[in-house]
């Protein structure tokens, strides 16, 4: 039985990638901070009992080499970070202390341990930031608009160096925007769905948003983590873009959402204090290179996505279940940022 260490289990992409590993018979180990913290995307997903939940402090190295003498992993998704880009203009030294650091412990821990373990690095597209040419490539220069952003391409060099200096077994996924149900209500499709729900047995409310005249490439998560798995089992490690290959408007998002629903556009409300303080205009990624040598199939446009998110939403409402305890950003709980 092969065993995978994965961090950042308590969000969506952890709790959907922690189920395909397990269907494939792998040992799925979770790293929290809190071992009585309810986690409620396994829970959702009807997996909690079967996943093992260890502590680990990534901020420290022989944490984590104790973690990999006591479970021998075959594979670590790092998942675990501080992922949103509003909060780390808030928190920068904590935003990139914490997703830098967290990644150089478990290089140096897998270097020092066993350099044939298999070591995947969660990324963002937000490190290409303000780009020249589209699609965006691995190969496309590197221009990061915020703290986060910072964070990220610091690990992506990191991984390479590790790869070319020590031969690790170690490899980035740049993943773009992609969401699910398990996605915390403060991501934009999310916030805008849930919002949107409410307001049809609210005739008074609105929905507040900033900018909505930027341009994202938006995916499906449970399909996102099947290229994560699918990058380890490559015969070489490399980095891969995941991404649906196009973009969209952030105002038809919500127009669709609205039309849906039956509700009047009239009720959406520019708020200018929710705009980020540096935006990128348009971004997309190119999947050709997942597609080709990973065999990734992905061919969901986001339209399609997003009726599915809204009829699970629908649904869950419906019946009265709630995600309230999903902890927002994905993050493993290994860094504190004051609310």
């Amino acid at each position: 039985m092969k065993v995978a260490i994965i961090t950042g289990i308590s969000g969506q992409d952890g709790a959907y990638l922690a189920q395909l590993l397990l269907s494939k018979g792998y040992k799925v180990v979770g790293v929290v901070r809190d071992l009585n913290r309810k986690l409620t995307g396994l829970e959702y997903l009807g997996i909690h009992n079967q996943v093992t939940l260890e502590l680990c402090d990534l901020w420290e190295q022989a944490s984590i080499l104790r973690l990999l003498a006591k479970y021998r992993p075959d594979e670590i998704y790092n998942l675990a970070a501080q992922s949103s880009v509003g909060l780390s203009f808030e928190y920068p030294i904590e935003t990139i202390k914490f997703n830098v650091v967290s990644v150089l412990n478990f290089l140096e821990a897998i270097r020092l341990y066993d350099k044939k373990t298999k070591f995947y690095q969660a990324s963002s597209s937000e490190m290409y930031g303000m780009v020249s040419e589209l699609p965006v490539r691995i190969s496309s220069p590197m221009y990061p608009l915020s703290p986060y952003a910072i964070s990220k391409a610091s690990a992506f060099w990191m991984i390479v160096n590790y790869r070319e200096a020590y031969k690790l077994r170690c490899c980035t996924g740049v993943l773009f925007n992609h969401e699910s149900y398990l996605r915390s209500s403060n991501f934009f499709v999310k916030k805008v769905i849930v919002e949107a729900l409410k307001m049809t047995s609210d005739p008074e409310m609105v929905l507040r948003v900033g900018n909505l005249k930027v341009r994202r490439d938006f995916g499906y998560s449970p399909k996102y983590v099947e290229a994560m798995w699918l990058t380890q089992q490559n015969e070489v490690a490399k980095d891969y873009i995941i991404c649906s290959g196009a973009s969209i408007l952030l105002e038809d998002i919500v127009h669709h959402v609205f039309s849906r629903l039956g509700l009047d556009t009239s009720r959406i409300v520019i708020d200018k204090d929710l705009s980020r303080l540096t935006d990128i205009e348009d971004i997309y990624g190119d999947n050709s290179e997942a597609k080709a040598e990973l065999g990734w199939d992905y061919n969901l446009n986001f339209y399609q996505v997003l009726d599915m998110l809204i009829e699970e939403e629908i649904a869950n409402t419906q019946a009265g279940q709630h995600l309230t305890t999903l902890r927002p950003n994905g993050q493993s709980g290994h860094i504190h940022i004051p609310r």
